[in-house]
């Protein structure tokens, strides 16, 4: 990612990401399920690794593999490089956490961006007070190996009914978290962008009394007020 396009897209709110996405024919792309642990510390902007877990089996079923550096749940955390987002397929399961409190403080001394899930976390209170950005569907106490085994690192994976691939653009505020391809992760901050500057211009313009009929959305006259305003011309 381009340092000028995560700089554009760290002032963009997700909910102006949905619509630029939605202009170009993406529905689906907000992950249902995961919301911020901490609305005080949420915001990210970050490439996906992906982590996938699949339904436990019994003969599958031993604490012992939570040693082996090669089992996927244990080696993202080791594996991950600094500033990427870990996003977890955790199939929508609520009855085990994905991390708890000891991944997530590694995972935040590692330099990870943020842990996007669309199953819960244990610890909760202990990781949604710590300073790793944490998206979930709320709290477990059950180890995920009560229901889950962890299948597959680095390949595409569903997480809150959203495709995610590895390389994906995640932008994560108090709303939640949404997936931009990374092939339209430059054309979506430039646009986003101005879409925030002319919808700050045109809520000034509701709160000096403009109905919303004719602003927002706004028509040609709004429009050009909007341009004369950008040229230093008008008031709003």
């Amino acid at each position: 990612m381009k340092p000028e396009v995560r700089e554009q897209l760290s002032g963009i709110s997700t909910a102006t990401v949905t619509m630029q996405l939605l202009k170009r024919g993406l529905r689906s792309c907000f992950i249902t399920g995961a919301k911020p642990l901490n609305p005080d510390n949420c915001q990210f902007v970050a490439e996906a690794y992906t982590l996938r877990f699949i339904p436990m089996r019994e003969d599958l079923s031993r604490v012992e593999v939570l040693g082996d550096p090669e089992y996927p749940p244990r080696k993202a955390v080791e594996d991950i490089a600094p500033g990427l987002a870990l996003v977890i397929d955790a199939r929508g399961e609520p009855g085990a956490g994905v991390i708890g409190d000891i991944l997530a403080a590694r995972m935040h001394e590692r330099g990870v961006a943020a842990v996007v899930s669309d199953g819960p976390v244990r610890d909760g209170a202990i990781v949604a007070a710590g300073g790793l950005p944490v998206f979930c569907a709320g709290y477990a106490a059950p180890a995920s190996l009560h229901v889950h085994f962890g299948a597959d690192l680095q390949c595409p994976i569903a997480c809150g009914g959203v495709a995610v691939i590895p390389g994906d653009i995640l932008v994560g505020d108090g709303d939640g978290v949404v997936v931009i391809p990374a092939a339209m992760a430059e054309e979506v901050a430039r646009d986003g962008a101005e879409q925030e500057r002319l919808e700050g211009f045109l809520k000034s313009r509701v709160e000096a009394g403009h109905p919303t009929i004719g602003t927002y959305p706004p028509n040609a006259e709004t429009l050009q007020a909007y341009e004369d305003w950008k040229a230093g011309g008008q008031k709003n």
